[in-house]
């Protein structure tokens, strides 16, 4: 079954203006000329462009820059500065926040997830549909689905390659509570996740919890929060692997020289994902 035609118009319009606007920054195009490459009104595309994001396109296409990024990086020092300037640096607390994080047992691990019954269900959010997954124990996965991957049969697929041995059955209506918390986290109700790693791959995506929305970190900052330094090809891997987007912020980790890089969910997810944040949560952003 493909999503393409259940992706939001709206959210499709802001992806491309978002593109558009990175893609032509350095000549700063006019209101106008954004939408009309989006093929709405000027007043429309503002509109829209504004209830989304809180902020004006072109204030939101500068939290984009190599410039801009760099400077937060800068202001990123470790994983536990970053953390203990959101109020985030007892684990305890953090955790009890927003989200806690359970990885399989070895057993498990080697069984491929044998005797576990995985609910999976699309849902809207606001970037786009996302294919959730659960167990009784957890949310196992999430992943965006957009242009980059707009078939909910080869996400499922992906999520079935990583348990191998589980059954799944579609059950949008026991996931869609989950998914509208995902999107919009309140303290005191956390999320549980159930992952399936390697130990380096769950150390790595326990470390990623401790990067606060509107925050970046380099891959080296987060090589240096598990004690391997120069273990910067593997974290790249491992960060690459997440199996659940947005509550392990994979997107949070970019280039040391202020360079989105790459994303699983696609360029144009990451830069929403990134920008949002920066305008709803950023610290210093004016």
């Amino acid at each position: 079954m493909t999503t393409a035609e259940t992706i939001s118009p709206d959210y499709q319009r802001i992806a491309q203006a978002i593109q558009f606007l990175e893609a032509n920054f350095r000549r700063q195009p006019s209101l106008d000329e954004v939408a009309e490459a989006v093929s709405l009104s000027p007043f429309h595309f503002q509109r829209l462009f504004s209830e989304w994001a809180g902020i004006s396109p072109k204030r939101f296409v500068q939290y984009l820059t190599a410039d801009f990024l760099k400077q937060r990086l800068a202001q990123a020092g470790s994983l536990a500065e970053a953390a203990d300037e959101a109020g985030l640096s007892a684990p305890s607390r953090l955790h009890d926040l927003f989200v806690t994080l359970e990885a399989v047992t070895p057993q498990e691990y080697r069984t491929g997830g044998a005797g576990l019954r995985v609910a999976y269900g699309t849902h809207p959010t606001p970037f786009g549909p996302a294919l959730l997954a659960a167990t009784e124990r957890g949310i196992c996965g999430l992943h965006l689905l957009d242009a980059a991957q707009p078939d909910e049969a080869a996400a499922l697929q992906e999520l079935r390659r990583n348990w191998p041995n589980a059954t799944f059955e579609p059950a949008a209506e026991r996931t869609a509570p989950l998914a509208a918390r995902a999107f919009a986290p309140t303290a005191g109700q956390p999320l549980h996740l159930l992952v399936r790693g390697t130990n380096f791959q769950v150390k790595v995506w326990e470390a990623l919890l401790r990067v606060p929305a509107g925050q970046v970190v380099s891959y080296q900052h987060v090589a240096r929060a598990i004690g391997q330094p120069k273990a910067l090809q593997a974290v790249g891997s491992a960060v690459g692997a997440n199996p659940v987007a947005v509550l392990i912020p994979c997107h949070r980790v970019i280039r040391k020289e202020g360079v989105l890089g790459e994303y699983r969910w696609g360029s144009a997810t990451k830069k929403a994902l990134i920008g949002w944040e920066m305008a709803h949560f950023g610290k210093g952003n004016n």
